[in-house]
């Protein structure tokens, strides 16, 4: 049996050698690394995918949201509100930009941003929302959306762990994740479901003014070369990149088929087991499952973190800390009751292995493993 990893980059790269290899030596010989045919393709390609005007690629996922803010004006002091169970990224441009994060509980169903919570959260100062959509299952778009709309509020989708997810309208109609807001972000982390070989980000819309915004602020806020017309950064993809991106691209759905076929291997294994609790699916979005997610019942989920990693299994524990504890992020108003779901989970959640390269051995192996921890 293969040595079982969280995410297995190497076997997957050698199912997609051949054509990486030529888009690489394309590139070298063409010299274009900067903005050059590849990224323009790849952008034109992931648009198609998605069904979306606009993709404007990044450096990282973190720029992404960054950009997106920027291009949506918004000014210090304006306050946007955020899931507290995610990663900082989400929170950390929102600080650096001066504006206030304001984090909300979450849904203990799917681990996204609680709609109840983030209508009381609204103040006349209230500017924003980035629903996150963790894990790799959509938020509930539908009520988001509806109260933005109702505040006037913009919306950024952070997808960076759910990008290719579909989510179901309660009108019946469909869209991709990252699609529906004012903006919507990704990252191209290597371990993302779709992921390059280095830092990549894009950020998508339907908004032509937003994306022309977006394009400027992206590249030092030039629209005309030495022509700085806004404040901007310095955030770009690499053709490399891009020809990894876009190789990977076309098998994003049998990618995401490989996912859900380990996922429903371990739902089966886990669904008796009495101190485990298997990830939720929402009637509204399908489970792309950028992780598999656990949620432990009467014991320590260090413990049993130790217990697989001493048995070969790799675990991670996504995330430890709610951003509301955070020294960082931490404000007098938060009150641990208002947090109840964030907190339950930090304290029990464990993710196990989840790629598209894993083969029933391993599968088996890891499940007995945990199982077998009483």
């Amino acid at each position: 049996m293969k040595n079982i990893q969280m995410v297995d980059l190497h076997s997957q790269y050698l199912r997609i050698k051949d054509e990486v290899n030529q888009g690489m030596n394309e590139v070298l010989e063409s010299s274009a690394f900067i903005g050059g045919p590849a990224v323009s393709k790849f952008s034109s390609e992931l648009a198609s995918y998605l069904k979306v005007k606009h993709v404007i690629p990044c450096a990282n996922g973190t720029d992404a949201l960054q950009i997106a803010l920027m291009a949506l004006g918004l000014k210090p002091g304006d306050e946007v509100i955020t899931a507290d169970f995610t990663f900082a990224a989400t929170v950390e441009v929102i600080a650096l930009l001066g504006l206030e994060p304001i984090l909300v509980d979450v849904e203990a169903s799917s681990y996204n941003i609680d709609p109840v919570a983030l209508r009381k959260a609204i103040t006349p100062k209230t500017k924003a929302i980035i629903p996150v959509h963790l894990f790799g299952q959509c938020a509930p778009m539908d009520e988001v959306l509806e109260i933005a709309k109702e505040f006037n509020l913009f919306v950024v989708e952070d997808t960076a762990q759910a990008i290719g997810a579909q989510y179901s309208h309660k009108d019946g109609s469909v869209s991709r994740a990252g699609t529906m807001g004012h903006f919507g972000t990704t990252s191209f982390f290597p371990s993302k479901n779709l992921g390059c070989y280095g830092d990549g980000g894009a950020l998508f819309t339907n908004d032509d003014a937003l994306a022309d915004k977006a394009r400027v602020v992206a590249n030092h806020g030039m629209k005309v070369r030495y022509y700085h017309d806004e404040i901007g950064v310095n955030s770009r993809l690499d053709s490399l990149q891009a020809v990894v991106l876009g190789a990977k691209l076309k098998h994003l759905d049998s990618y995401v088929k490989a996912r859900q076929s380990a996922a429903d291997y371990y739902d089966k294994a886990f669904s008796n087991c009495e101190f485990l609790e298997i990830p939720s699916r929402v009637s509204y979005s399908n489970h792309v499952f950028h992780q598999y997610t656990l949620k432990t019942r009467g014991i320590d989920h260090f413990e049993l973190q130790k217990y697989l990693m001493d048995k070969g299994v790799p675990a991670m524990i996504y995330y430890p800390v709610a951003l509301h504890s955070q020294k960082a992020y931490t404000r007098p108003e938060y009150k641990e009751e208002n947090f109840p779901v964030t907190n339950e989970l930090c304290k029990s959640v464990i993710s196990l292995p989840m790629h598209t390269e894993l083969d029933l051995e391993q599968l088996e192996f890891i499940t007995q493993a945990v199982l077998s921890y009483r």
